[in-house]
């Protein structure tokens, strides 16, 4: 292969590999976007994280912001843990935005008093695929901008 071929090769790699890997990186780093925001979906203005996933509320966690979904549960519905300092969008109220420890020791972000949770199945930004589910004891549902539950 003569040098001008090789170059022209390694050229097409290194861009073909930053146009694979732009997009995965921009996805992730969502440092200016809000710990919770609100969205329009067809349940009406619900809370999203940063990223645009709804969060959902389990009916069987009772007061003080406890969780009551852990091991297989917290597998199938991931509790939305603060990575980073906390922050609210225009349309929510701060002073609703909290958080809980969860056994781990990790902070599971709630809203209202409670906890808030992803569902595993929500693959993508703005799925809403769970809604109005029971399991693991309790009702999964979406949570509204004034904290109340969607039924």
């Amino acid at each position: 292969m003569t040098t001008r071929r090789a170059f022209a090769l390694a050229l097409a790699v290194t861009a073909l590999a930053a146009v694979v890997t732009a997009p995965a990186a921009m996805a992730t780093n969502n440092a200016s976007a809000p710990t919770l925001q609100v969205k329009s979906s067809r349940f009406g203005k619900l809370l999203f994280d940063g990223r645009g996933f709804v969060l959902y509320a389990f009916t069987r966690d009772r007061g003080g912001g406890r969780s009551t979904c852990y091991g297989e549960c917290a597998d199938a519905w991931p509790p939305y843990v603060l990575k980073r300092k906390r922050s609210v969008a225009p349309g929510l109220e701060r002073p609703l935005l909290g958080t809980a420890k969860r056994r781990n020791g990790e902070l599971q972000v709630t809203y209202a008093g409670r906890p808030l949770y992803y569902y595993r199945g929500d693959t993508k930004p703005g799925y809403i695929l769970c809604q109005d589910v029971f399991e693991y004891g309790g009702r999964w549902l979406v949570v509204a901008s004034t904290g109340k539950l969607v039924r």
